[in-house]
């Protein structure tokens, strides 16, 4: 097995319930709940037209502008997976478009991130197929490798392991890793829950926001009453 050209197999992934359950929650109190220090920057963004994408990673890590372990990756990537491809950020060549996006649909696949170009993007407007990605070209991919499957990848320094929980929504994407979803589970859960009765009191005319002036009062703020 050689560096540049292996393919693995996952040793573990995040369970289905615990996916589904994370598919409720918004990103945004997930990354919250994990003190803000995880993300995969604001370049890897929706491209399709509406809906969530929660799933298993399938970690793909291939050349700039080449798909042939992508290609690899549909062939094996089971129902409920979230292909992750770390393509070096690159957007000089497309490495996913309509024809291999349908294939994914087809498969039962939860979504596709890449951190590199995809095209056909009137297609993808056209679908609500979860497409995170950082860019459009029209100039199509290679296919000759290197390429390596189920390794450790990293997108704008966050690290994603094969089987770790893959989620995304209109405000980007988000690795948890697999040794801490259920902590992570519990904390944007509570954080969910919190916001939706901070909202209905902002809606009852009962919000309390005296926490602003306290902090100011703390900071030796000149003008807070």
């Amino acid at each position: 097995m050689s560096v540049g050209f292996r393919i693995q197999k996952r040793q573990r992934k995040v369970a289905r319930e615990i996916v589904e359950r994370f598919a409720r929650l918004p990103v945004a109190n997930v990354s919250d709940s994990m003190s803000r220090m995880t993300a995969a920057g604001a370049r890897v963004r929706p491209m399709h037209q509406t809906g969530g994408m929660a799933g298993v990673a399938l970690t793909v890590k291939t050349r700039p502008g080449d798909n042939l372990m992508i290609h690899k990756a549909m062939a094996i990537a089971e129902a409920g997976d979230v292909i992750v491809v770390d393509a070096g950020s690159d957007l000089t060549n497309a490495l996913s478009g309509e024809m291999m996006l349908t294939r994914m649909i087809k498969s039962g696949l939860a979504g596709i991130v890449i951190d590199g170009a995809v095209r056909d993007a009137g297609f993808i407007r056209g679908q609500n197929f979860p497409v995170f990605a950082a860019g459009v070209t029209h100039r199509g991919p290679y296919k000759n490798g290197p390429g390596e499957i189920n390794v450790p990848i990293a997108i704008d320094g966050m690290v994603i392991e094969p089987g770790d929980l893959i989620i995304g929504d209109d405000d980007g994407m988000l690795c948890v890793p697999f040794d801490d979803v259920d902590e992570i589970l519990g904390a944007a859960t509570a954080k969910y829950e919190a916001e939706q009765k901070q909202i209905a009191n902002i809606m009852a005319g009962t919000h309390d926001a005296s926490w602003v002036d306290k902090t100011l009062r703390e900071l030796n703020c000149e003008g807070v009453a």
